[in-house]
């Protein structure tokens, strides 16, 4: 109800228009009056010329509600206001929606205001359906995330500007309410928790569960009704808690915060029925860091702590800057409290967040920097808290992300993650050249070497975790220590299984397109001409691998340059083509002596698969015209791609690999599936100096206790 009538209070004062010239309008002096709260020095003549003009330029504008539209503006502000944002953000708050809804020009406003207001302006502007159709809301959120990349207050402004419209959305239709609410659940409130912007992202969360999940919100909050119109046992508790903090000397606030509607649902379908201490918890605020350990110690001494609930996140603060001491603890009667501790400026960054931060661009103890932002920043160690790790990993896999579709599905994927590790990641180039990476939970060594190395990182073929050989789907864990074994360039690439081992967008769009690439070398060409559907990427072209399968025909001179990594490859020719390059299909990987049959490719080029290829059936089925393709023996090696089908026991991959070794092979690259039913399958892609050596190898592999059967890798149909 306080929203409501402060929202018809910004109507009449909208109604009654500006004030005076020079005077501050009284429908924003509720604005100044909280903005004044958190700096007092502010100069506020910016904010009454946006005002006067947000107000003259949305007059006669109203919103579904019927209230003034000015009224939007007006409670964004203070949304903001309340939470600390220096002037810049409240200015371009008031502007937010001109250039958007009205005649005002982007140009006016930087004329008027200045750059940064501008692109602050511009950042939270929505691209227009006209133009862009059913992919504007993606390629709006892409446009206001980039523009957070260099300026976090624009997403900011977003947050606020979605509660207020959440708070209002009772005037929209149905359909349109649900729409909103999912897109709020799934983009708007992960981008508050890991801004660290708390008192947004809570109520977004109550209000987006008022609206997706109506009859649960109703039943929790007729839980919150009945626990409020009794004695709230925290009560006492607090109480007991402040008696034993002044005994000990200790200065500390001791406060009951109330969980919110979606915390309360939550506990009740992770315990059950909720006792009377679960709707809220303490929290005990003081003045320094060493106050906060000297409460716990306190706490721990004098109450039954519950240590299975004891987290610091003081040393350890989590990736959107948080901060606290998290503990639980039983008093004499057995009941059992929930408690936070933190400092007062932790608390202010845990409510506030990013926001909390003040200006991104200012140096830090300039005139009008917020102490609180920059001992954040020190207190996280990270250099630049405005653009956080995820905040980097998005900007770039965005830039590669090919369609709309692609980057909405992965923004919310990526959004999901809700905790964030850190991995130390040494080249093999020696000691010295250590990288922290930052991943979400759940990553693996692939998403590590694309992180790390970007599209290199399809080079991939091994990883040491903690020193030891893992997997590639391996998952990582917080702090472990990472080497990440690569192949030359150009001579390795991902295979379609990678794809079940990537967490992150990066990673799975940069897969991708590797995939899609190597398809349109003919495997998976469309219709009876196989024509290609885009340009190839030369990195993603498939090697020449000798020993040179050539077609029928007189060899001819090469018609262009030998790839470096293939320096033996033998000339080859097809008849009435002379110069064509022979490359060998990587779906079956054909050697001598293979029975091989070619198809003609772009590029003047023709591809080599084993005549027992399913690929060659689909192909020909769809009328592709073969290329007749012999041997041609050139002394060269081979490259080969086999399946170790085995019993899953400790040290296997590691005795695989040593009788590979053995037989004088080179592993290119090494995956291992997750077991099943004790079964496990190793796959190898190996290089052999004579493709002879192919059967010997695979008895000595067969040999290696546990393996019952090893085969050539053959892909399967789409």
């Amino acid at each position: 109800m306080s929203a409501v009538r402060s929202l018809r209070k910004l109507g009449r004062a909208a109604l009654l228009g500006p004030s005076p010239r020079h005077a501050l309008p009284d429908a924003i002096e509720h604005v100044a009056k909280a903005h004044r709260a958190h700096h007092p020095g502010a100069d506020l003549d910016a904010l009454r010329r946006a005002y006067v003009l947000a107000e003259s330029s949305h007059r006669g504008q109203t919103r579904k509600s019927g209230e003034p539209y000015i009224t939007h503006p007006l409670a964004v502000t203070l949304i903001l206001a309340e939470l600390g944002a220096e002037t810049t953000t409240l200015t371009a708050s008031l502007l937010h929606d001109t250039v958007e809804d009205t005649e005002v020009t982007l140009e006016q406003v930087r004329a008027e205001f200045g750059e940064e207001v501008g692109y602050l302006v511009d950042g939270v502007t929505k691209l227009e359906k006209v133009d862009y159709g059913a992919a504007a809301e993606p390629e709006t959120f892409r446009k206001m995330l980039v523009a957070t990349g260099n300026d976090v207050r624009v997403m900011s402004i977003k947050l606020a500007d979605r509660l207020h419209n959440m708070r209002t959305l009772g005037v929209m239709r149905p359909e349109k309410q649900a729409r909103i609410a999912r897109v709020t659940r799934d983009v708007l409130i992960p981008l508050a928790e890991r801004l660290g912007v708390q008192a947004l992202k809570t109520e977004l969360e109550d209000l987006a569960f008022a609206v997706l999940h109506p009859e649960e919100y109703t039943r929790t909050r007729e839980l919150i009704r009945e626990h409020n119109a009794g004695a709230d046992p925290l009560a006492g508790i607090a109480e007991s808690v402040r008696a034993v903090l002044r005994e000990a000397d200790i200065a500390a606030e001791v406060l009951i915060r109330p969980r919110h509607f979606l915390s309360v649902h939550r506990a009740r379908a992770k315990r059950g029925e909720l006792g009377p201490c679960d709707f809220g918890r303490l929290l005990i605020l003081v003045a320094e860091n060493a106050d906060c350990y000297a409460v716990l110690g306190e706490l721990h001494t004098c109450f039954t702590p519950m240590m299975s609930e004891f987290k610091d996140f003081i040393a350890v603060p989590k990736f959107n800057l948080y901060q606290s001491l998290h503990t639980a603890v039983a008093d004499t009667g057995g009941r059992v409290a929930e408690v936070l501790v933190r400092t007062h400026r932790m608390h202010r960054v845990a409510e506030a967040g990013v926001i909390a931060l003040g200006d991104p661009h200012r140096a830090p103890g300039a005139s009008g920097a917020d102490p609180a932002g920059e001992a954040a920043a020190a207190d996280d160690g990270r250099a630049d808290p405005t653009r956080p790790g995820w905040l980097e990993r998005l900007l770039e896999w965005q830039s590669h992300a090919p369609d709309p579709d692609t980057f909405w599905a992965e923004l919310r994927d990526d959004l999901a993650q809700d905790r964030e590790i850190t991995v130390f990641c040494t080249d093999p180039g020696g000691p010295g050249r250590t990288a922290a990476l930052h991943l979400p939970a759940g990553a693996t060594c692939v998403d590590a070497a694309y992180a790390r190395y970007g599209a290199a990182g399809h080079a991939l073929v091994g990883a040491r975790v903690d020193g030891r050989l893992a997997a590639l789907g391996t998952v990582l864990s917080d702090g472990d220590s990472l080497q990440l074994l690569m192949a030359p360039e150009g001579t390795s690439g991902p295979s379609p299984q990678w794809l079940e081992h990537a967490r992150t967008p990066t990673a799975r769009i940069a897969i991708r397109t590797w995939i899609d690439a190597c398809a349109e070398d003919g495997e998976r060409s469309e219709g009876a001409g196989g024509q290609a559907r885009t340009a190839r990427p030369a990195a993603a072209r498939e090697p020449a691998l000798p020993p040179a399968a050539v077609p029928d025909g007189p060899p001819a001179v090469p018609g262009g340059p030998r790839r470096a990594v293939q320096p033996r490859q033998r000339p080859a020719a097809v008849a009435g083509m002379p110069g064509a390059p022979v490359r060998l299909a990587r779906c079956c990987t054909p050697v001598p002596p293979d029975a091989v049959v070619g198809f003609a490719v772009r590029g003047g080029a023709v591809t080599a698969h084993r005549e027992g290829c399913p690929t060659v059936a689909r192909m020909t089925a769809a009328g592709r015209e073969t290329v007749a393709v012999r041997w041609q023996d050139s002394g060269a090696g081979c490259r080969v791609t086999l399946h170790a089908e085995s019993l899953s026991r400790p040290h296997l991959l590691a005795d695989l690999t040593e009788a590979i070794a053995a037989e004088g092979a080179a592993v290119v690259s090494a995956e291992v599936e997750p077991p099943r039913e004790h079964r496990v399958r190793h796959t190898y892609t190996l290089r052999l100096e004579d493709a002879g050596e192919l059967p010997r190898l695979m008895r000595a592999m067969r040999e290696v206790p546990g393996v019952y059967d090893v085969v050539r890798a053959t892909s399967p149909q789409p």
